[in-house]
């Protein structure tokens, strides 16, 4: 029967994909990649020959109908992005709610996505987050953050390296200098690295050492940070 498969790809290491979704690329009638130059290094990887197109964020809102004509006409289809899970920072949602409303069957596979590593990397609490992927560049962006300054859950955002300094320095602003945080950059790849510290360490450090790669940004949340420097400090006070 034809569906729709959302599929994760790997965030960096090539070895990061399910036997799954190899078989589902393979037996699809068609692979909408967001960038089909960056998916073909995948499929070829894998000897995966199905057909490709383009589905990204300058021509979904034109091609998504035409998808579903060809989904509801018999054709399968996988959905996959640059690297990780589809409409996680990425083109997917759009689709997944056009085949919805369309009765469409949509089936999502497990697998990579960067900021579930990365948070388990911070050491942070896990059991309570929240995701906020790509904060807005320009307008909203104060408010957005404004609104996280009480926030106690474990913060999750994605971030450009060109900007991250940028944004550490506004966080010391919103969240407070001695608020723990964690850098994770490149993962899964050749030189990933997580560095770990306060707000305002960070900060120094990626002054001095310019950052590159895929960046995923953790911040401790209010509440929990709170409650461990109340006990650091009872602990000391004796």
């Amino acid at each position: 029967m034809s569906k729709l498969y959302i599929v994760p790809t790997p965030v960096g290491n090539l070895e990061d994909i399910t036997l799954r979704a190899l078989r589902i690329l393979k037996e699809a009638d068609l692979v909408l990649a967001e960038d089909t130059r960056t998916s073909s290094v995948l499929l070829k990887r894998y000897e995966i020959g199905t057909h490709m197109e383009a589905h990204h964020k300058f021509n979904e809102h034109k091609t998504v109908e035409q998808i579903r004509d060809r989904i509801l006409a018999g054709s399968t289809v996988a959905l996959i992005s640059d690297a990780g899970t589809p409409g996680i920072s990425d083109p997917g949602f759009l689709l997944v709610r056009t085949c919805v409303e369309a009765g469409i069957e949509v089936e999502t596979l497990p697998g990579a996505t960067a900021f579930v590593p990365a948070l388990v990397d911070s050491g942070f609490p896990c059991d309570r987050f929240c995701f906020e992927g790509f904060l807005p560049v320009k307008k909203g962006r104060q408010t957005r953050l404004k609104a996280l300054a009480e926030e106690e859950r474990t913060m999750i955002f994605y971030e450009s390296p060109y900007r991250l300094v940028k944004t550490l320095g506004q966080f010391i602003e919103v969240f407070g200098p001695e608020r723990p945080a964690a850098v994770s950059r490149e993962i899964s790849k050749l030189h990933e690295a997580t560095h770990r510290g306060t707000l305002q360490e960070l900060y120094h450090y990626f002054t001095q050492h310019e950052p590159k790669g895929e960046i995923v940004l953790t911040v401790k949340g209010g509440k929990d940070y709170e409650t461990d420097r109340a006990g650091r400090e009872e602990e000391t006070s004796f």
